[in-house]
Formats: structure tokens, C-alpha cells, sequence
């Protein structure tokens, strides 16, 4: 098959692999380009831990607090805006427990398929990306936290995910290079990390070498529809005809469903990210800091320092408050770093696809015969990029899928 894929982040570069290795004609249709994906500026982190979803309950109540803090982790910025308040109300209706317990095993075994493949990819000698094993340290400072914690390391060890909750000390002990002032910590063993920029290069070269066409600057005015299937994908530099589609164009996804006639429950999380070149001392652990819901995570002899969920559209300007609260949180863990207010022209910053549920849009659109989706993975697009893409070749090619894609549904909202 001919199979056009709409949008060049890690969603989209694996599926891309993916659809390639098994031999179909494959053209990325990237918006922009290659070097400046959402994707770049992640946070780094394979996370099988991370098996709560964002909808669950407390989450709205907290939300509500920071939004009173310009420096806050969290932010939603108010505005007189449809989409903005259906997707508001679809999580507050998923805010519950109920929906927690019938998440945690689907998002687990997600990633769980998403670190095998990673770990088949590290050791193919194909791609070098930074893979590393060294866990995830989740660190708190205040009481309410560490019971907080202890609760979800419960949850984590009774779904096969281990946990282990440290003591101050112990965090210590993990990181004998680094001073960290911390009440304690739960480790997760289990986690690893990559270098996000090094990966995007990697894919790109390996791709082009399999024969894939990348094709950058494509913006998407519209489509041809004939008989239920997309016929071609019109562009700003010409149109391109596809026996299949796959949508995977991160925040910027609603506005394409729109097109085709479809609402999609999605909004872009704005965040950021700056490198710490030469840190006076070397984190060995990549770590999430609770009470600022700041990371740290040691790339290639540097420090990425990543933070904030900013739902605000698709506004990309770079809100120095939402990166001050950043850089004011890490010395409250790791007093001996030196951290300055970086120049606004490093910061990165993207938009990361957040679905109302906490989980991600993988699968077929239903009222059209040669369209699939994948995004909505919010901020674990990275860590969730090869099983997407394996899913999505899988679902392409009408194959029985390596984990059920019912629960990714595009259309579970209707």
C-alpha cells in the first residue's frame, strides 16, 4: 500500500518504521520540520510507572489552586472557547476512581510494549539514542506527598509494576555524585530514559536509508473525499494521493478531524525545557520533583530541566513566569546546582496532546475507510512512540493488534 503519514513527530516516525518494515510505500508529511518536532524537547523518560492517567480524582481540585500561581505546574488559561469546554467537562466526568482502575492495566501494558520495543531498538545496533536503565526517582519534600506516594506505589506494586518507597537517605545513596534534600522518594526500577533530539536524528537517517519519503514545510489545507475514503491530501505545495492515512499531528490533530468532518476531544499542553550544559555535579537518576511536578534528567553529560502543563490552545510564546517556577524548584532538591533563568531563545517549548481521559487516540476512524489515528499521549508521546507506531501498522494493514485498541477508540466520545 501507498501510506501517507501526517505529521513527523515520534508518533509518526515510528509509525512510519513500522509500516516501512513491512514493506508498504510510506511518505511523513511534516508540517515544519524534522529538527523542531514536540518531540525534541521531552523530558526523556520511559515510563512504565506511569500508569495513573491525568483524569483521576483530586486533579481538578489542584488544578484550581495553581491556576492562582504564575509559577504554578499547572495552568489553564480561561477563555469562551467550545472545544475548550467540552474537553473540560469530559474530564471532569472521568475525574474517578472508577475510571483510574480501568486505566492503570491498559496504560501499563502499553508501556510495557512501548520499553520492549525500545530495548529490541537499543540493542539492533540500528539506532543510538542514549538508552539507559537507570530507573525513575519520584521526589517529595512535604508529608502530604509521601503519603500521596506511598498510596501509589501500593497501586504500582499490585499491578506487576515495582515500587520501592526510599527514605531520604536512600535517595542519597542513589545518587552518591549529588547532593538532593528530600523528605524521600519512590523508585521505580523499572523505568529508563533516552535522549529525545538524538532519537528524532536517528529515526529521520534510518527512515530516509529504508526508502521512506520525509517531505517537510507541508502544511495541510484540505482533503479530497470520495466515497468514505481520503483521496488526496492537499497541501500548500501540491496534493499527494495515499491508499491509506494516518493522522499523527500531535495538538495540531483537532483542526485536521475538523476537516474531515470529525470532533476530536483534544488540547495542546504547552510545556517546557532547557539544557544545563555543564552541571557542577552529575545526576545519575533521571527524577520528577512532586511538589513543583518539575524533571531532571541527565542527557548525553547534560541536565534537562523540563516542567509545566499550560493549557492554553495553541499559543507557543514562551511564558518566562511558568519557566521561573522551573528553575526555582530544582535547588529546593538539588541545593548545589547552579541554575539561572535561561535566555527565552534556549527555552524549548511545545504542546503536548492531551485527551480528556488520559489516554491516547490510537486506532481507525470509523466513518472513514483509510484513516487511523495517533496522538493524544499528553506527555508521555516519547515514552509511548514504538508501540503506537507498532499499533498503528498493525491496525493499517488490518492485522490482529499487539494489545486491544479498544480502549484508544478516536471515537469513545461521541
Amino acid at each position: 500500500m501507498t501510506i501517507g503519514i501526517i505529521g513527523g513527530g515520534v508518533s509518526g516516525l515510528f509509525s512510519a518504521y513500522y509500516l516501512r518494515r513491512a514493506g508498504h510505500d510510506v511518505t511523513v508529511l511534516e508540517n515544519g520540520t524534522f529538527a523542531d518536532s514536540c518531540s525534541h524537547g521531552n523530558a526523556g523518560m520511559i515510563v512504565p510507572s506511569h500508569i495513573i492517567p491525568l483524569a483521576a480524582p483530586g486533579m481538578i481540585a489542584k488544578g484550581i489552586r495553581w491556576m492562582f500561581r504564575s509559577t504554578s505546574p499547572f495552568y489553564v488559561k480561561p477563555r469562551l472557547n467550545r472545544e475548550l469546554l467540552r474537553w473540560g467537562w469530559l474530564f471532569h466526568r472521568h475525574a474517578t476512581a472508577e475510571h483510574v482502575e480501568r486505566a492503570i492495566p491498559v496504560l501499563r501494558d502499553l508501556s510495557l510494549l512501548s520499553k520492549k520495543l525500545y530495548q529490541e531498538l537499543a540493542t539492533s545496533d540500528k539506532l543510538d539514542f542514549g538508552w539507559k536503565e537507570h530507573g525513575l526517582l519520584m521526589l517529595y519534600q512535604t508529608v502530604d506527598n509521601e503519603h500521596e506516594m506511598a498510596d501509589e506505589a501500593d497501586v504500582a506494586n499490585r499491578a506487576g509494576v515495582e515500587a520501592q518507597v526510599l527514605t531520604g537517605k536512600q535517595v542519597q545513596d542513589l545518587e552518591p555524585n549529588a547532593r538532593v534534600t528530600v523528605r524521600g522518594a519512590v523508585y521505580y526500577p523499572g523505568d529508563a530514559h533516552i535522549y529525545p533530539n538524538q532519537l528524532i536524528q536517528e529515526l529521520v537517517v534510518q527512515l530516509r536509508q529504508m526508502g521512506v519519503t520525509l517531505l517537510e514545510n507541508q502544511h495541510v489545507r484540505d482533503f479530497s473525499i470520495q466515497n468514505g475514503s481520503i483521496r488526496e491530501v492537499l497541501t500548500t505545495t501540491g496534493a499527494y494521493s495515499f491508499d491509506q492515512v494516518v493522522v499523527a499531528a500531535g495538538a495540531w490533530s483537532p483542526e485536521l478531524m475538523h476537516k474531515l468532518g470529525l470532533a476530536l476531544p483534544l488540547q495542546g499542553g504547552k510545556g517546557y525545557s532547557f539544557m544545563l550544559p555543564k552541571p557542577e555535579q552529575a545526576i545519575r537518576v533521571p527524577a520528577i520533583m512532586l511538589e513543583a511536578r518539575a524533571t531532571a534528567t541527565p542527557m548525553n553529560g547534560q541536565l534537562r530541566l523540563a516542567g509545566t502543563l499550560e493549557i492554553a490552545g495553541t499559543d507557543l510564546h514562551v511564558n518566562p513566569n511558568r519557566v521561573r517556577g522551573i528553575v526555582q524548584a530544582i535547588n529546593h532538591y538539588y541545593p548545589d546546582l547552579t541554575v539561572q533563568m535561561p535566555a527565552t531563545e534556549t527555552v524549548w517549548r511545545g504542546l503536548r496532546p492531551c485527551s480528556p481521559d488520559g489516554l491516547p487516540y490510537i486506532g481507525r476512524i470509523r466513518s472513514l475507510n483509510n484513516v487511523t489515528l495517533a496522538t493524544g499521549h499528553g506527555m508521555m508521546g516519547v515514552s509511548l512512540g514504538p508501540a503506537t507506531g507498532l499499533l498503528v501498522a498493525e491496525a493499517v494493514q488490518g492485522k490482529p493488534t499487539s494489545l486491544p485498541l479498544e480502549p484508544f477508540a478516536p471515537d469513545r466520545f461521541k
